[in-house]
């Protein structure tokens, strides 16, 4: 029997889905926690960040520091810079993970599955042939090589 150990999963699972009391896309000016609430990159409307609960490793969001629940209430400045980082967010994991292709999107509202509807956010996810596996299909499962502690290192140096 093979055993698959994902600690950083434990939160998400013990919350039994519960929200978070404040808004996680709600970052302040303080940098000093950006490694801890995993900020990667910060621009001059939005930021990146990992995601806690990744579909693969290096997936990250964009989302712009203004509290904003619609993509339709966004300034051109910010959605052309969010468009700007996903391109460099790309190109940083083009570099560090080799992927045969990227999933970007955005889940807007409750019935489109976004987890986090408060708050819009673009999703930029690395896929390789074969990532959807028997794991994820019929265990419901994902299998991430690499610790989030490790991405983050890896995508703040090269972002």
């Amino acid at each position: 029997m093979d055993f698959i150990w994902s600690p950083w999963r434990y939160a998400y699972l013990a919350s039994g889905g519960r929200k978070p009391s404040s808004c996680v896309f709600c970052v302040d000016e303080d940098r000093s926690r950006d490694e801890e609430r995993l900020v990667v990159f910060r621009g001059i409307h939005n930021f990146i960040i990992l995601n806690l609960f990744p579909y693969t490793s290096g997936h990250v969001m964009v989302a712009p520091y203004e509290h904003l629940d619609a993509i339709t209430s966004a300034k051109p400045e910010q959605l052309t810079e969010m468009m700007q980082l996903c391109q460099r967010t790309i190109t940083a994991l083009e570099k560090l993970y080799r992927p045969e292709g990227f999933n970007l999107g955005m889940n807007l509202g409750i019935a489109a599955g976004a987890g986090i509807r408060e708050h819009f956010h673009l999703h930029v996810v690395p896929r390789w042939t074969g990532d959807a596996n028997f794991m994820s299909v019929i265990g419901e499962t994902r299998v991430l090589p690499e610790e989030l502690k490790t991405t983050y290192a890896r995508m703040k140096a090269e972002l």
